[in-house]
Protein backbone atom coordinates (compact mmCIF):
# COMPACT_ATOMS: atom_id res chain seq x y z
CA UNK A 1 0.00 0.00 0.00
CA UNK A 2 1.20 3.71 -0.84
CA UNK A 3 2.10 5.85 2.16
CA UNK A 4 -0.66 8.57 2.14
CA UNK A 5 -0.56 11.88 4.15
CA UNK A 6 -3.75 13.55 5.14
CA UNK A 7 -5.02 17.02 5.63
CA UNK A 8 -8.09 17.71 7.66
CA UNK A 9 -10.80 20.56 7.51
CA UNK A 10 -13.90 21.25 9.63
CA UNK A 11 -16.58 22.04 8.23
CA UNK A 12 -20.78 22.21 9.62
CA UNK A 13 -23.43 21.32 6.96
CA UNK A 14 -26.80 22.13 7.53
CA UNK A 15 -29.95 20.85 6.70
CA UNK A 16 -33.68 21.80 7.94
CA UNK A 17 -34.20 17.76 7.37
CA UNK A 18 -31.95 15.35 9.02
CA UNK A 19 -28.11 14.89 11.01
CA UNK A 20 -27.55 12.71 7.58
CA UNK A 21 -28.80 15.28 4.86
CA UNK A 22 -26.13 18.05 6.44
CA UNK A 23 -23.45 16.21 6.62
CA UNK A 24 -24.21 14.82 3.01
CA UNK A 25 -24.05 18.42 2.42
CA UNK A 26 -21.39 19.41 4.25
CA UNK A 27 -19.31 16.31 2.05
CA UNK A 28 -21.21 17.76 -1.62
CA UNK A 29 -19.81 21.01 -1.43
CA UNK A 30 -16.26 20.14 -0.33
CA UNK A 31 -16.39 17.66 -3.29
CA UNK A 32 -16.77 20.46 -5.74
CA UNK A 33 -13.78 21.77 -4.67
CA UNK A 34 -11.62 19.15 -3.12
CA UNK A 35 -9.66 16.39 -4.74
CA UNK A 36 -8.40 12.96 -2.77
CA UNK A 37 -11.79 13.00 -0.28
CA UNK A 38 -11.54 9.96 1.02
CA UNK A 39 -13.34 10.35 4.87
CA UNK A 40 -15.36 12.30 7.47
CA UNK A 41 -15.77 11.95 11.16
CA UNK A 42 -18.63 13.67 12.45
CA UNK A 43 -17.92 16.06 16.03
CA UNK A 44 -21.06 17.78 17.02
CA UNK A 45 -24.38 17.93 16.19
CA UNK A 46 -26.10 21.20 17.02
CA UNK A 47 -29.08 23.05 15.45
CA UNK A 48 -31.66 26.16 15.87
CA UNK A 49 -35.13 26.01 17.50
CA UNK A 50 -37.81 28.06 15.93
CA UNK A 51 -41.36 28.05 17.63
CA UNK A 52 -40.44 25.09 19.95
CA UNK A 53 -39.41 23.00 16.71
CA UNK A 54 -35.89 21.58 15.37
CA UNK A 55 -35.51 24.95 12.79
CA UNK A 56 -32.06 23.17 11.02
CA UNK A 57 -29.63 20.65 11.85
CA UNK A 58 -26.43 21.90 11.81
CA UNK A 59 -23.12 18.65 12.00
CA UNK A 60 -19.66 19.55 12.67
CA UNK A 61 -17.34 17.56 10.72
CA UNK A 62 -13.56 16.90 9.96
CA UNK A 63 -13.01 15.81 6.62
CA UNK A 64 -10.06 13.73 5.58
CA UNK A 65 -8.60 14.59 1.99
CA UNK A 66 -5.25 12.91 0.71
CA UNK A 67 -2.18 15.51 -0.09
CA UNK A 68 -2.30 14.41 -3.94
CA UNK A 69 1.00 13.92 -5.79
CA UNK A 70 1.70 15.50 -9.28
CA UNK A 71 0.95 12.39 -11.12
CA UNK A 72 -2.67 11.97 -9.52
CA UNK A 73 -4.06 15.45 -9.94
CA UNK A 74 -3.33 15.13 -13.73
CA UNK A 75 -6.37 12.30 -14.27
Amino acid sequence: MAERTYELIELVGVSERTESEAIRNAVRRAAETLQGLDWFAGQQIRGTIRDGEVGEFQVSLNLGFRLMGQDELRR
